[in-house]
């Protein structure tokens, strides 16, 4: 499905591609399953071969990072903590900004949190990587909140809380970022002034499992748009969820605000209904016209999350419609008809096609 919002203007051919994936688990199950034979370290490269080259094509990836880097020993649910290695596969696969505003980020208390965004400042200073979502001191929080990028030219704002964590922090660094709407007014307004072509909203919300968006999540999202946000991409329920148009006035310009309530999972153990399937989701970013920023069009991408033993001997995320009538590629085929069953189901329910 394509959403076109503003075609180029005469002149104006320059445009940058962005992708979002949603929730990045790491379960129990994933650890067993990538510890290499030897016993040491962790292979996780089947993950996202299925769609590391959209990733790293793209002029920034993004996604929701839902565990700690705590260090050992490592855990799943309820409580995550991933190997660094996990981290840094991720970079490797394309992904630019990582997202740590969710309930699981202090699921190790404020030392686990403190220590994941220490790995992450390095990654930060050995290759790239950004992190936002949550920080280590008011100062670090006034740097990365919003988290002002430069890509390609266009100066884009990343603005990402959460609705709670599970594990209360006992003071405010280090510490997540909540859906607090002073400061989430405050980013937006920071983004401004500082001259955001585009302001994208990055919410850790909803109701988990549902496949239809909350009046709470509504309602947000009306607040967002008309305070400035320019784009909405939800994560938290493990399941997609449906998307809103939402049209706003800003200084006397008339906008659509896409509201993509979530992502679903990227990669997890889970399977319950729905579970397996998620979105990734391409933005393309253009000038209208008039040379103002905006979204040229939005194009979504379903995802399967396989388990072991089904698909390949790795947990492995694929795109659904580059497997429909390969049912023979499947070890175990009944795992590929709970895909095309779960596909046709959640585009039913959500109305998103792609």
């Amino acid at each position: 499905m394509q959403f076109e919002s503003c075609p180029a203007g005469p002149g104006q051919n320059d445009s940058v591609s962005l992708e979002f994936i949603g929730d990045v688990m790491l379960h129990q199950a994933q650890i067993d399953n990538a510890r290499r034979s030897c016993g040491s370290g962790f292979d996780f490269s089947e993950y996202f071969r299925g769609i590391e080259e959209d990733l790293r094509e793209a002029d920034l990836a993004v996604a929701n990072m839902e565990f700690t880097l705590a260090g050992e020993p490592f855990s799943g649910y309820p409580a995550f903590s991933a190997p660094d290695a996990y981290a840094s596969y991720m970079a490797e696969c394309g992904i630019d900004v990582f997202l740590t505003a969710n309930n699981h980020i202090l699921d190790k208390g404020e030392k686990g949190l403190e220590r994941t965004l220490g790995i992450y400042r390095k990654m930060e200073k050995d290759c790239g990587t950004r992190f936002t979502g949550s920080s280590g001191s008011e100062e670090e929080e006034k740097r990365i909140y919003p988290l002002m990028l430069n890509v390609g030219g266009f100066r884009l704002a990343l603005i990402n809380f959460t609705y709670g964590t599970n594990v209360a922090g006992r003071k405010s660094y280090p510490g997540a970022f909540l859906t607090d709407r002073k400061k989430i007014l405050d980013a937006m307004r920071r983004a401004q002034r500082l001259d955001a072509d585009l302001i994208v909203v990055l919410p850790h919300w909803g109701e988990e499992y549902v496949l239809k968006h909350s009046d709470s999540q509504e309602e947000t999202a009306l607040w967002l748009a008309e305070n400035g946000a320019d784009l909405i991409v939800g994560t938290h329920p493990h399941v997609v969820q449906d998307v809103m148009y939402i049209e706003a006035e800003e200084n006397g310009r008339r906008r659509t605000v896409p509201a993509v309530f979530s992502l679903g999972n990227a990669i997890s153990n889970m399977s319950a209904p729905n579970t397996q399937i998620g979105l990734m989701l391409g933005v393309s970013v253009a000038r209208d016209g008039d040379g103002e920023a905006c979204i040229a069009s939005l194009d979504f991408t379903f995802l399967w999350s396989s388990l072991p033993g089904r698909l390949s001997e790795s947990h492995c995320t694929v795109k659904v419609k580059e497997h429909i009538g390969k049912r023979d590629l499947w070890e175990q085929e009944y795992e590929y008809d709970k895909m095309i069953s779960s596909y046709a189901r959640v585009k039913d329910i959500t109305g998103i096609k792609d």
